[in-house]
């Protein structure tokens, strides 16, 4: 199969605003499809490489890039594949180098389109509106099974390309071969946003409230003596976490897959922030000597399997009933059932309190629902506003081609010496302010690149964000977690713009330690 032909079919998507439509382009393209190029056009459409990392960065990407394309493309999805395949086996003295090189062999073969599509796809930013849900239904059409077939065997595999290629192949006989079973990660059910405690009890009535840690989700399957643990992107982490191992083996049952999260805790029971949990998971060697310094705790608050029974449809209130006889207090997430908006007030007051990120509302009648994200389980946690610069903007993909979309934000440096950046987004923009801000941009542009426009900082736009992080990425060390636009301040110059010691006092008020020094 041709990449252009894919490529073509990402740009049809991405021109289409209605689900239904969305799924014909795609169905129609799944048709077409040789079985062993399934999987990787699956890939490539969701956004997704089969390779786990390339070892290549944004600066490879744009240096690899050829000044001209070809007008004759003749690249095919397994050719792509096959080179991306390469660069995975690429290492030691001069493997940048020798990266660059196969990667600029590519690209010299791709049309213009499809080159800027492959860039996207390597830098993770393939957003032309082909999500999984949508694939899934569009499988479902392509291959004439049921819709809730595909979408149950994606979510107890976690792998959308085998079961599309299953689904395209084989039919529903095939697909029925997948169900949960034990070592095998499902992929983790997922919340929607809250606006505050009214809106959950509103949409939810009686629910099930808990905290909301900001840990590393985990996955834990034991059987007899064999424990297994998974990330929330289903990779083994086992032996990082031998913590973990511990716990679940002094649960009583023989069988047990649990869902919860791993997270380092202070001597006084506060949590270390997201960055310090994860650096037990990056961690290969002395693992041990870790664990010493930075012990993890384990909280659950899900259970999908019990002795050979998988729980996934049965109701929330009678997954818990099961989890708190089987596992003791102190490893459970804290939990408040109740319809009392000034009850759930105080239990988000406390969760807050003891320095975690908020609290979950989840529906007590919810099924687990693997891999979705629905509104039955609901998120709330308080977000930060700052007022920014803007100092450069990256071209839009997909939908947003034309348009000047990711966000580079900017905090005033104190000492007066111009702004620190902290950060992109491309989130919270309507197509309305994606027009309004390509102009103003392009009025103060002062040079671009083949993907960047930079520009005069002199807009400022208000920012949400859910807290600060260590980022040895940017000259003031600190970035912004999950940050989106939530508008520009007309009203206000850069000169009124939030400084870096505003960011640096919210890192402080939230971890409690002192920031890193700037550059």
């Amino acid at each position: 199969m041709k990449l252009a032909l894919l490529v073509e079919t990402s740009r049809r998507v991405a021109a289409t605003s209605g689900r239904l439509e969305k799924t014909g382009v795609l169905a129609e393209f799944f048709s077409q499809l040789p079985p062993d190029q399934i999987e990787i056009a699956v890939s490539f459409l969701t956004g997704t490489l089969r390779q786990s990392r390339l070892g290549i960065g944004p600066s490879t990407i744009h240096g690899s890039m050829p000044e001209r394309a070809t007008e004759s493309p003749l690249l095919t999805l397994d050719q792509v594949d096959a080179t991306f395949e390469s660069l995975t086996g690429i290492s030691g003295k001069g493997s940048a180098g020798e990266r660059a090189r196969v990667l600029s062999a590519l690209l010299s073969q791709a049309s213009r389109d499809e080159q800027q599509f492959l860039a996207g796809l390597m830098a993770g930013e393939v957003r032309q509106g082909a999500l999984d849900g949508v694939v899934m239904e569009a499988v479902a059409r392509a291959a004439e099974v049921p819709a809730d077939l595909v979408r149950r065997a994606a979510m107890t595999t976690g792998d959308l390309p085998l079961v599309a290629r299953t689904a395209l192949t084989g039919g529903s006989t095939a697909l029925a071969q997948y169900a949960v079973e034990l070592f095998r990660p499902v992929l983790p059910m997922l919340a929607e946003t809250a606006a505050d405690v009214a809106d959950a009890i509103g949409q939810l009535g009686r629910a099930a409230l808990e905290f909301k840690f900001d840990g590393a989700r985990v996955q834990v399957h034991k059987r007899g003596d064999e424990v297994r643990v998974f990330s929330r992107r289903l990779n083994d982490v086992t032996a990082a976490v031998p913590e973990l191992v511990e716990t679940a083996l002094r649960l009583p049952a023989r069988e047990i897959i649990l869902d919860g999260e791993a997270i380092a805790l202070r001597p006084n029971g506060s949590p270390y922030p997201f960055q310090v949990t994860m650096r037990r998971f990056g961690r290969k060697l002395d693992i041990e000597g870790l664990r010493s310094e930075l012990p993890l705790a384990s909280f659950f608050f899900d259970i999908l399997w019990i002795d050979g029974t998988p729980l996934l449809d049965e109701p929330l209130k009678a997954r818990v009933k099961v989890l708190e006889e089987l596992v003791p207090p102190d490893l459970l997430v804290p939990r408040l059932i109740t319809d009392s908006i000034d009850d759930a007030q105080a239990f988000l007051d406390s969760a807050l309190a003891h320095g975690h990120e908020g609290i979950m509302a989840k529906a007590l009648e919810s099924p687990y629902e693997a891999g979705r994200r629905g509104s039955r389980w609901l998120k709330l946690k308080p977000a930060h506003t700052l007022d920014l610069v803007v100092l450069a903007a990256e071209w839009g993909h997909g939908r947003r081609r034309g348009w000047l979309s990711n966000l580079h934000l900017g905090a005033r440096d104190p000492a007066g010496n111009g702004f620190v950046m902290l950060g992109k987004t491309f989130k919270g923009l309507t197509d309305e302010t994606l027009v309004w801000q390509t102009r103003q941009l392009l009025a103060l542009e002062t040079n671009r690149d083949a993907h960047t426009v930079y520009v005069r900082p002199e807009l400022v736009v208000e920012v949400a964000f859910n807290d600060v992080q260590v980022s040895p990425q940017y000259p003031g060390k600190l970035a912004l977690r999950f940050a989106r636009v939530r508008g520009y301040r007309d009203d206000k110059t850069a000169a009124e713009a939030d400084t870096l010691t505003s960011v640096q006092d919210i890192y402080r008020r939230a971890t409690g330690e002192e920031p890193p020094v700037p550059v």
